[in-house]
C-alpha cells in the first residue's frame, strides 16, 4: 500500500535535491514475465531508446493522476491500480533539467496497445529472453523492471 504521506516526501526530497522536473514510470506487466516496453520515435529526443510507459506530472497533478494520463496517452491502457513504488531515478530532460522518474508497478484494463506519435513501436518481451537482455534501455529502467517482476 501505498501512502499520500510516502508520495509527499519523495517530491519534497526531490525538490530539496534540486529536481526540477518530476516524472512517473510504469512497469505494466502484460502476461507472466513479461512487460510493456515502448520504443521512442526516432526523430524524438533519445530516439530508439527502450522506455517505460513514462511522462511529465503537470502542474496541479498527482503523482497518480500523471501516471494513469500518461498510460493513457502513450498505450491507450486503462490504469486500474497501483500495485508498489518501485523506486527513482535521475537524468537530464531534452531541455537539461534535472530530471527525477518516480517508477510505480501498475495494473491495466486488458486492451489493445495504441502507440502516441512519439513512439515508433511496443515491445512485450519476457524478461529472461534475448529481445530483454539486449533491448537499448537506460541500466536504471532495466533495474527497475526486474525489481518489478
Amino acid at each position: 500500500m501505498i501512502h499520500e504521506e510516502m508520495i509527499a516526501d519523495l517530491i519534497h526530497q526531490a525538490k530539496k535535491e534540486g529536481v526540477q522536473k518530476i516524472v512517473v514510470g510504469a512497469v505494466i506487466e502484460r502476461q507472466e514475465k513479461t512487460v510493456l516496453l515502448l520504443e521512442r520515435a526516432s526523430d524524438d529526443f533519445m530516439g530508439g531508446l527502450i522506455e517505460l510507459p513514462s511522462g511529465t506530472v503537470d502542474e496541479g497533478e498527482t503523482l497518480f493522476e500523471a501516471l494513469a494520463r500518461e498510460i493513457k496517452e502513450e498505450t491507450n491502457l486503462e490504469m486500474t491500480e497501483v500495485v508498489s513504488y518501485l523506486g527513482a531515478f535521475d537524468y537530464l530532460s531534452g531541455s537539461l533539467k534535472k530530471t527525477r522518474q518516480f517508477s510505480f508497478k501498475v495494473l491495466v484494463k486488458e486492451g489493445n496497445v495504441s502507440l502516441s506519435p512519439e513512439h515508433q513501436t511496443f515491445l512485450e518481451p519476457f524478461l529472461n529472453s534475448d529481445s530483454f537482455q539486449n533491448a537499448n534501455m537506460s541500466p536504471e529502467t532495466r533495474a527497475i523492471i526486474l525489481k518489478a517482476c
